[in-house]
């Protein structure tokens, strides 16, 4: 789920942001010939393309539970509450992070999530279906999973690649609407509208494919988060985790699908899309925790 939101998030800020600076008349990526001047051109698109993946970061946690509706434990109200709390305390303290905010939120699929800015203050919220349909163990190890997330920094490494991924998207957009508005339109004098349409829509269609970067980081991340579960549980517990998960993936999920990459359980990828996939196969994620050392 985090994933998915955070590249929205992040698209929707790059693109308003670019689009309100060349409606207020920013010019100041050419040279006096008319040419596109690279230099003041990449610091631009860095300044905005780090922008825009920052403030998806500071936002993701309010994000996440208003799209799940996730209601965090305030005071623990059930003995079932009461042991997510104290299994996430204890599991923070051995990673060495701050303890997080732990939140149920309504779904009757098994899944979970982690995120927020700060890996000293993030939010780890369950499904109710993860509740009702795994034991125990598999929860603790599903805890752990996500407790590994904000132990590795897993969003914020994923916000400077999205920033470096920003910056060049907007690069090279602006390049081929300038390209596309001098050789094309033949407007020699500052841009015309050829060289504003040709970005925006090349923003996009580079923006879409840039994902598949952010989501090759993303699918390797949930190995490492699947190693710290088996560590801060078991393995077994955490391969019967992913056992349900698998069996529960035939199942349409549903969380929110801004959120999808967020969770433990990304879902069925085949073909194309297995590109844009934020998980790798669950099979394959069992399979790596059977064979570690």
């Amino acid at each position: 789920m985090r994933v998915a939101l955070f590249l929205l998030t992040n698209l929707a800020v790059v693109l308003v942001a670019s689009v309100t600076l060349q409606l207020l008349g920013f010019n100041g990526i050419q040279t006096a010939g008319g040419t596109l001047d690279l230099t003041a051109l990449l610091i631009f698109c860095g300044i905005i393309g780090f922008g825009g993946s920052i403030i998806s970061l500071l936002l993701s946690k309010s994000m996440a539970k208003r799209s799940t509706g996730a209601q965090v434990i305030e005071s623990p109200r059930t003995e079932t509450e009461r042991w997510l709390v104290e299994t996430v305390e204890r599991q923070a303290k051995a990673a060495g992070i701050g303890m997080p905010e732990v939140a149920i939120f309504p779904s009757n699929q098994p899944n979970a999530f982690a995120t927020g800015a700060n890996r000293n203050a993030a939010l780890v919220a369950v499904s109710t279906g993860l509740l009702e349909h795994m034991n125990r163990e598999e929860v603790e190890a599903v805890l752990g999973h996500e407790i590994g997330h904000v132990a590795n920094g897993d969003l914020v490494t994923l916000t400077l690649i999205q920033g470096v991924v920003n910056t060049f998207v907007m690069f090279f957009a602006r390049i081929i609407g300038n390209f596309v508005d001098r050789v094309v339109f033949k407007n020699e004098d500052g841009h015309g509208i050829g060289f504003f349409v040709v970005t925006i829509v090349a923003e996009i269609v580079l923006g879409i494919l840039a994902s598949m970067i952010v989501a090759w980081f993303s699918r390797r991340r949930e190995f490492r988060a699947d190693v710290a579960g088996a560590n801060l549980a078991s393995r077994n517990a955490m391969i019967s985790a992913l056992n349900r998960l698998r069996i529960a993936s035939g199942q349409p999920s549903e969380l929110p699908e801004t959120m999808t990459a967020f969770g433990i359980s990304g879902g069925l990828q085949q073909g194309l899309r297995a590109l844009f996939s934020s998980h790798p196969p669950l099979e394959v994620r069992i399979q790596a925790l059977r064979d570690a050392p």
